[in-house]
């Protein structure tokens, strides 16, 4: 990744956002990667709307989907292995047919997600598992394995709330040849989700072999200046990813956003996070194609730039 270029690289936004905008019902276990079985085209036509808005990296749809959480639905695990690098192929083929249609280079970035997915309780939004070490790399393992070997450009390891989560997969990560970020989820400007201090997390990979970058998602926008600042000076030599949330707040119980978007402009707040340091930009959740298509006005694609 070139963290020299004179503007960030711009990233996709919520693609379960864009799938509800489509119009599809999410409201299950699986997530946006349900339609990985019952609407594969789906996820094609919302990657294309975020390379359509300018995005210069997609994300898959293998967030939720882990072989823990597709055996609870009666998955196999050689059928949930095909699932979960299926994610890879409907990412690539929208990538290829955006540049077929004269549009820019993307990269594909395969999503990782944390544990607390596969609970359906929103304890990635806390770190509150409740599990040893050994649980969580028996969740990770088989889902670093398939999207390792699955040809994606790098791994999005994001939402990650936990200081033992984060420890389990710096380790996992450095068995992985894909590059990747490790992106927190955290409750205010200076500490994960269950508390512990962002910076201590981030440090853990300031000379990771494979971890290209450090940053932060679906975190409430107003945090992302402080925690940018903790990134950068726990792991100065690593690239700094940005893609937080609307500023609204998930309720498990009522399964439902809630509260107050970011006020102001989400380009004049994103030129703020690339002036303290952010490399990369985007947003998470209640973040769509519109909010992308901002930052690329902000940043215009030159027609020769490729995605970096």
């Amino acid at each position: 990744m070139d963290s020299d270029r004179p503007q960030p690289v711009i990233l996709d936004g919520g693609l379960a956002t864009q799938l509800e905008a489509q119009g599809h019902d999410i409201d299950n276990p699986l997530w946006s990667a349900a339609l990985l079985v019952s609407n594969p085209g789906a996820i094609v036509d919302a990657h294309l709307a975020y390379l359509a808005a300018g995005a210069e990296v997609v994300t898959t749809a293998s967030y939720q989907a882990s072989r823990a959480g597709l055996n609870q639905l009666g998955y196999a695990a050689a059928k949930a292995d095909r699932l979960i690098a299926s994610s890879l192929r409907l990412a690539r083929d929208a990538v290829d047919r955006h540049r077929a249609d004269g549009g820019h280079a993307a990269k594909v970035a395969a999503s990782v997600g944390p544990y607390g997915a596969v609970l359906h309780d929103g304890s990635e939004y806390t770190g509150d598992y409740g599990v040893p070490a050994g649980i969580l790399r028996q969740f990770h393992v088989p889902r670093l394995e398939v999207l390792d070997g699955a040809g994606a450009d790098l791994l999005a390891v994001e939402t990650i709330p936990s200081a033992l989560e984060v420890d389990v997969l710096a380790a996992l990560l450095a068995q992985c040849r894909t590059p990747a970020w490790v992106s927190f989820c955290c409750r205010n400007g200076a500490s994960l989700s269950d508390g512990s201090p962002v910076a201590e997390a981030a440090a853990k990979f300031a000379k990771h072999p494979t971890v290209f970058g450090v940053g932060i998602n679906c975190t409430a926008p107003q945090f992302v200046l402080p925690l940018i600042a903790e990134l950068r000076g726990a792991a100065p030599d690593k690239a700094i990813v940005v893609y937080p949330n609307s500023g609204e707040t998930w309720s498990a119980d009522g399964n439902r956003w809630s509260g107050d978007t970011q006020g102001g402009g989400f380009a004049d707040a994103a030129a703020g996070w690339f002036g303290a340091g952010a490399t990369h930009i985007g947003g998470c959740c209640r973040v769509g194609p519109g909010k992308i298509a901002e930052l690329r006005a902000r940043w215009p694609l030159g027609p020769e730039r490729p995605a970096s």
